[in-house]
């Protein structure tokens, strides 16, 4: 059973997602796969040629903070970036999937679940939401990155609001509501469908 796991930047969807492996679940990592397809010959030429060699600090290392400051503010460029990385993301999940045939739970976190359609390829869709402030004070915290910066990124993504409705199943992770409950409840409804 192939499942989405999403939520905006700051929600805590890898907390999640860490949660789910814990219980035995395969997860994929879909932003962490793209950072390392960033180093893929074919890719790094593409996203050279789009960006520039400012994208990359070195040959270990994207500038994750030059990249999000040129794409976020510019739709047709993220777009394009995003035709760049998405399909090699895509490819590696098939063959990560593959792998894994004897897994009966494989989730796929992904911060675009809904905005690209993946949710689509997959049987079952969990977001994990979180108070707007709350998102922006978890940011601040791990990352150098500013508040507005913040924000911007936030625009960039489809609202908790919009992505609700679409989602089967919602976890509130507002540090006050416990998430191994509401993991272990879905897990739960998860195998009576399996």
């Amino acid at each position: 059973m192939l499942i989405g796991l999403t939520g905006g930047i700051g929600s805590g969807k890898t907390t999640v997602a860490k949660l789910f492996e814990t219980l035995g679940c395969s997860v994929y990592n879909s932003d962490e796969k793209a950072k390392a397809l960033y180093y893929n010959p074919d890719i790094k030429k593409a996203v050279c040629q789009l960006l520039g060699n400012k994208a990359y600090l070195n040959e270990t290392e994207i500038d994750k903070n030059f990249i999000a400051e040129k794409v976020f503010k510019n739709e047709p460029l993220l777009n394009q970036l995003n035709s760049i990385i998405h399909p090699a993301v895509k490819e590696d999940f098939i063959q990560f999937k593959n792998k894994l045939s004897h897994h009966s739970f494989i989730i796929k976190e992904t911060a675009i679940l809904f905005e690209a359609g993946i949710n689509k390829d997959l049987d079952f869709s969990i977001l994990v939401t979180a108070p707007t402030e709350l998102k922006i004070h978890r940011v601040l915290k791990r990352s150098g990155i500013s508040k507005a910066e913040i924000e911007a990124r936030m625009k960039a993504q489809w609202s908790d609001e919009k992505k609700t409705p679409m989602a089967n199943f919602v976890i509130t992770n507002d540090d006050q509501s416990a998430l191994i409950p509401q993991v272990q409840t879905i897990l739960k409804k998860l195998k009576q469908h399996a």
